[in-house]
């Protein structure tokens, strides 16, 4: 575990900024919240890990850490539409990417509580960066109404896929997804995605 959070934290301190933030696309309408996830490879990888490792570790993880992922990136979209300044926004996103990748890829098996709250972090930073980029206006909250729905789904598709992998005793290819996503943050981080 400390060779975990060490990487994590070598991790954090090099990244560069995430390309699908700040700025980027249009932020007015629920169509545009709910194509905006599965518009950046960032996006699409973190919500996918956090289903597998949802699934991994069974449970009330399985409506708790996808629920608590929604419901803390909620509240960060409320606080980068308030213009509420939150740091290390880009680095921590792509942390994340690089982090629950880890998580799943090492099959981490860490008590649910403790599994929301690390979810939770990395959700605030996501959802901050998508409240920063809505105009001040309703279409604003349209927006994030369909990005949670769209990140719920790109939940129960990470959740769907281990599921489906453990009932056919492919359970190591959730592993395997895991360990793509580290390759995918390090792609991100590296310039090269």
């Amino acid at each position: 575990m400390k060779r975990l959070l060490s990487t994590a934290a070598v991790l954090v301190a090099g990244i560069v900024p995430a390309l699908a933030h700040v700025g980027h696309g249009v932020t007015s309408s629920f169509a545009a919240g709910v194509a905006h996830p599965l518009s950046g490879l960032d996006h699409i990888t973190v919500m996918v890990a956090v289903g597998l490792w949802a699934a991994l570790k069974g449970g009330k993880a399985l409506w708790a850490w996808p629920v608590a992922f929604v419901g803390v990136m909620l509240v960060g979209g409320a606080l980068g539409m308030a213009h509420v300044a939150l740091p290390f926004v880009e680095p921590a996103i792509l942390a994340s990417v690089v982090a629950l990748g880890l998580l799943v890829a090492l099959a981490v098996d860490l008590p649910v509580a403790v599994g929301a709250v690390i979810i939770g972090a990395f959700a605030l930073f996501h959802g901050h960066a998508h409240g920063a980029e809505v105009g001040e206006n309703m279409g604003g909250l349209e927006y994030m109404a369909g990005f949670a729905i769209a990140t719920a789904a790109l939940h129960a598709a990470g959740i769907a896929f281990a599921l489906i992998a453990a009932r056919n005793s492919l359970r190591p290819l959730v592993r395997v997804a895991g360990a793509v996503c580290v390759a995918i943050g390090a792609g991100l981080y590296a310039g090269v995605l």
